[in-house]
């Protein structure tokens, strides 16, 4: 029996390998709350965020010491989350995106094969 994954499928598979770095660099133009993150990402194609899937990611950011949080009191409602990314966070960041450049690459360069012109 053969399974084959969909286009969203292997979508999702892609934005699990990448999301941190996505959600770091959101972090990294201006301090955000999570829903406010989904939103900037869906705005920029990745479509399959959720709050569900960034929020276990924050935390470990967070822990990880990449990101800091912190309440801010908001007039529509509780307060909300908002986190920035930290010094060691962008240090790491920049090298993420060195890697990835690199990375994408090494991939597109497969993808195109050799033997294709």
């Amino acid at each position: 029996m053969v399974l084959r994954s969909t286009g969203q499928d292997r979508a999702t598979q892609l934005l699990h390998g990448v999301l941190d770095m996505c959600l770091m660099s959101i972090i990294d133009e201006e301090a955000s709350y999570g829903y406010e993150m989904v939103n900037k990402l869906r705005n920029r194609g990745l479509s399959l965020a959720s709050e569900g899937s960034i929020y276990p990611l924050l935390s470990r950011l967070q822990k990880q010491g990449m990101i800091e949080g912190y309440l801010v009191q908001s007039s529509e409602g509780p307060a909300r989350k908002y986190y920035r990314i930290s010094q060691p966070g962008r240090m790491a960041l920049e090298q993420w995106r060195h890697d990835w450049v690199e990375f994408k690459n090494s991939v597109d360069e497969v993808l195109q094969g050799e033997g294709r012109g």
